[in-house]
C-alpha cells in the first residue's frame, strides 16, 4: 500500500513540473522597468506604453526625493531598451545638473533639443550649464531661444537676469593696499606680468601656418553642427548627416582623412579646387555650402539630399527600367554639361556619386576632387588625380584629365546601369584589345544605337571619344528599346 502511495505522489510531482515548464513567464517589474526575464521586445505596444508611464512616475518620485543617480540609471535602462521619449532625456539633464555634472547635462539637453526643437526646459537647463562653464555666448543664445518659445517662463527670466548682470567689484582697494608701500605694489605687479608672459610663451599651443603664411585658428565644428549619423565612406574621407544649428537645416558634412592633409601641397590644391567648385549652382548638382579649415581637419559642407545613390539602387534591384535610366542620365548630363561650361571636370564620376532624389531630379555629387582645366592648352598637363580606378579613363590613370575623361566615366556608369556591372566585369571582355561585350548581346532589346553610344564613349583615345556631354545625351535620348 505504501508503494502505491509513493507512485501516486511521484506522478503528481512530475505532472506539476511538466505544467510549470510550459507555463508562460509573466512580466516582472523592478523600480518601474522590466527585468531580464521579461524583455521589452516580447510585449505588446500597449504594455510598452504602460511600462513607460509607470517608469516615468518612478523617475519623478526619485527626482523629488533627490535620488538623482537612480533617476539617471532608470532613464539609461529605458533608453537602452529602445524608448526614445524626450522626457527621459529631460530628466537625465535635470539630474546631471543637480549633481553639478554640467558636461553630461549639456550633452543630454542637446539630445533632447535634437528630438524636440521646441523643448523649452532643455534650452533653459543647457543655458544654465553653459553659464556655469563660463560659455556666456552659448548660454545667451540658448536663453534667448527659451524665452522666444515661452516668454512667461520664470526660470528662464531668472537665468537671463543672472547672465546679463555684470559682477560688481566690491573689493576695497584701499584696504588691500593698507600697510604696503606703493613701490612694492608696482614691483609685485611687474614681476607677476613678466611671470605670466614667460608662462604664455612656454606653454602656448603652436599656431598652424600654411604655405601661404595664413594662420589657422582652432575651430570646434560641433558648436555649429550636430552630427547625426555616418552615411558614407570613401577614399577621401567620411560623410555624415548633420544638423546646422545656425541655419536650422540638414546638411551633409565630409571630413577629409587627416593623413591626406599632412601633405601641404595636397591641402592647398584641394582647397583651391573646392573653392572653385563651390561656385557651381545647378539643380542637378549637389551644392557645396562651405569649406571649413582648421589646424587639424578639413570639412566640406554639402546640401543634404533625401534619396539613394545609383550604386545603392543597383545593389538592391540589380536592374533599372530603361525609361528611368534615361530620366536619371538626363539630369546627370545637364549637371555635367553645366560644370564643363565653366571648365570644371568632375574626375570621380561613378554610381556612388549620382544621387537619385526622392523629390526632384537626380543630382551629381562629390565634386570634392574636381579640377579647373585651362582653355587652349596644347600640351597635356600632369595632375595629382584622385578617383575610382574602375571608372577612370586611360589618360586619367596616367595622371592628367580633360572633359572627355568625364565622358568616359559617364559611359561606364551608363553601362553599369544597363547591365548591372562595369564593362570590365563582364565575362567576355578582352583585356588585350579593350573590346567590351556590347549591351545588346546581354539584353537583345537594347538597340544597336545604344551599342554604338557605349563603344564611342569608352574609346581609349580622347579624340575618338564622344566630345561633349550634350552629344552624349542626344545619342542616348534617340535610343528606344526594341519591341
Amino acid at each position: 500500500m505504501g508503494i502505491k502511495h509513493n507512485i501516486f505522489y511521484l506522478t503528481v510531482f512530475f505532472c506539476f513540473l511538466f505544467c510549470v515548464s510550459f507555463a508562460q513567464k509573466s512580466p516582472l517589474f523592478v523600480d518601474g522597468i522590466y527585468t531580464e526575464s521579461a524583455p521589452v521586445s516580447g510585449v505588446s505596444e500597449r504594455q510598452k506604453l504602460d511600462l513607460l508611464d509607470n517608469s516615468l512616475t518612478e523617475i519623478e518620485i526619485a527626482f523629488k526625493n533627490e535620488n538623482y543617480n537612480k533617476v539617471i540609471n532608470l532613464c539609461e535602462a529605458l533608453i537602452k531598451e529602445g524608448f526614445t521619449d524626450v522626457r527621459l532625456y529631460n530628466f537625465q539633464t535635470l539630474a546631471y545638473e543637480k549633481l553639478d555634472d554640467c558636461d553630461n547635462a549639456i550633452y543630454y539637453a542637446s539630445k533632447a533639443i535634437l528630438m524636440a526643437p521646441s523643448s523649452v526646459d532643455s534650452y533653459i537647463t543647457r543655458a544654465s550649464c553653459y553659464f556655469k562653464n563660463k560659455k556666456v555666448p552659448l548660454a545667451t543664445k540658448d536663453i534667448e531661444m527659451a524665452i522666444s518659445l515661452n516668454p512667461k517662463s520664470e526660470r528662464a527670466q531668472q537665468i537671463k537676469k543672472m547672465i546679463y548682470t555684470k559682477p560688481q567689484n566690491i573689493h576695497d582697494t584701499k584696504k588691500t593696499e593698507q600697510g604696503l608701500p606703493k613701490w612694492f605694489v608696482k614691483y609685485l605687479i611687474a614681476v607677476t606680468a613678466v611671470f605670466l608672459i614667460l608662462i604664455y610663451f612656454r606653454y602656448r599651443k603652436p599656431e598652424y601656418v600654411d604655405s601661404y603664411g595664413r594662420r589657422l585658428k582652432e575651430y570646434n565644428i560641433k558648436e555649429q553642427y550636430n552630427f547625426v549619423r555616418l552615411i558614407g565612406e570613401g577614399g577621401m574621407g567620411k560623410v555624415y548627416e548633420a544638423y546646422d544649428n545656425a541655419l536650422k537645416r540638414k546638411v551633409a558634412v565630409k571630413r577629409i582623412r587627416p593623413e591626406l592633409l599632412k601633405n601641404g601641397a595636397f591641402r592647398e590644391q584641394f582647397l583651391s579646387e573646392a573653392r572653385t567648385v563651390a561656385m557651381l549652382r545647378h539643380p542637378s548638382i549637389v551644392e557645396i555650402y562651405t569649406v571649413i579649415e582648421t589646424t587639424t581637419s578639413l570639412y566640406l559642407v554639402f546640401e543634404y539630399v533625401e534619396g539613394q545613390t545609383l550604386e545603392t539602387r543597383l545593389d538592391i534591384d540589380n536592374y533599372i527600367p530603361f525609361k528611368e535610366i534615361k530620366e536619371i542620365f538626363h539630369s546627370v548630363c545637364d549637371g555635367l554639361a553645366y560644370a564643363h561650361s565653366l571648365d570644371i571636370v568632375h574626375c570621380d564620376l561613378k554610381p556612388g556619386n549620382i544621387m537619385i532624389s526622392d523629390f526632384g531630379p537626380a543630382k551629381v555629387m562629390d565634386f570634392g576632387v574636381a579640377q579647373k582645366i585651362v582653355k587652349e592648352k596644347k600640351d597635356k598637363e600632369s595632375y595629382s588625380v584622385a578617383g575610382t580606378p574602375a571608372y577612370m579613363s586611360p589618360e586619367q590613370q596616367r595622371g592628367y584629365t580633360s572633359k572627355q575623361s568625364d565622358i568616359f566615366s559617364l559611359g561606364v556608369c551608363l553601362y553599369e546601369a544597363l547591365i548591372g556591372v562595369v564593362p570590365w566585369g563582364v565575362k567576355g571582355y578582352d583585356l588585350n584589345t579593350k573590346e567590351i561585350v556590347k549591351p545588346s548581346k546581354i539584353n537583345p532589346r537594347y538597340p544597336k544605337e545604344l551599342d554604338d553610344l557605349i563603344v564611342k564613349a569608352l574609346a581609349q583615345k580622347e579624340e575618338d571619344r564622344i566630345q561633349t556631354v550634350e552629344e552624349f545625351w542626344k545619342l542616348l535620348d534617340a535610343c528606344e528599346l526594341k519591341k
